[in-house]
């Protein structure tokens, strides 16, 4: 029947998954929802340790502890890989905030230059790995998308990831390639960015976001796990934030 969708591919059962950023936060949850739904994982993560801690716990059909942000790296990841994979998720990446007036030009482009870097050779070396009609995903924000000081490399590549998912999405076609835009989500990293003001900044958002409570990593992996299943999505960002963009300044 034209037009109608696939059954095909509907649910993770027996599908694998790999999870670039597997060890904590979004990427860990992700990994959870994955197996709970049948589905194998190979995890990836910078700190061996903290891999090996999250590996205990998803049982996963293989590691690899490396740098996403280096490229030799990652390329040799994905030849590396035994056979084709499902899906590829990438969690890694962490926002920087540097007001103009302190910011260090060389570190700027670092920060800029590694993450657009990182999201091509995931796309680049994964070719090839991933079956038509799998999934590229991968993670960015919504927080930058208005201006603030401080704001100006986080808002360039929220406003730059979008445009990237799009163009790759027709160059790997039949591979899908979505991305998650999330606002404050309550993991490690937004603690350690927060520190002590971590507490204030949820009980701010319990009291003002439509959703009146905080979103955390299962959120974020609940709604990349529809984008997996579902096969007729593609080139397009998916907003989940708990209401955060509707609220005034």
């Amino acid at each position: 029947m034209t037009g109608s969708p696939s059954n095909q591919h509907r649910d993770l059962n027996e599908q694998t998954v790999v999870v670039i950023g597997a060890s904590s936060g979004i990427g860990l949850a992700t990994a959870r929802l994955v197996r709970a739904l049948g589905g194998q994982i190979v995890m990836v993560a910078r700190s061996p340790q903290r891999l090996q801690q999250a590996a205990a716990e998803i049982r996963p059909l293989s590691t690899a502890a490396l740098d996403a942000t280096d490229t030799d790296s990652l390329q040799q990841f994905f030849h590396d890989l035994p056979g084709t994979v499902d899906h590829v998720i990438s969690t890694a990446g962490s926002p920087s905030y540097l007001p103009l007036a302190d910011m260090d030009l060389a570190e700027a482009r670092h920060h800029f230059g590694d993450r657009i870097a990182m999201t091509l050779g995931i796309a680049k070396y994964s070719r090839g790995r991933v079956r038509d009609g799998g999934t590229l995903l991968f993670i960015g924000g919504t927080g930058s998308r208005r201006p603030g000081v401080g704001r100006s490399i986080t808002s360039a590549l929220t406003a730059a990831l979008p445009a990237l998912t799009a163009n790759l999405a027709l160059e790997l076609a039949p591979v899908r390639v979505n991305l998650i835009a999330a606002g404050f989500v309550d993991t490690p990293l937004s603690a350690s960015l927060l520190g002590d003001q971590l507490e204030a900044r949820r009980e701010e958002l319990r009291a003002t976001l439509p959703i009146r409570r905080v979103v955390g990593p299962d959120d974020v992996a609940a709604l990349a796990v529809h984008i997996m299943c579902n096969d007729a999505l593609t080139g397009a960002t998916y907003d989940v934030d708990g209401g955060q963009q509707l609220l005034p300044h």
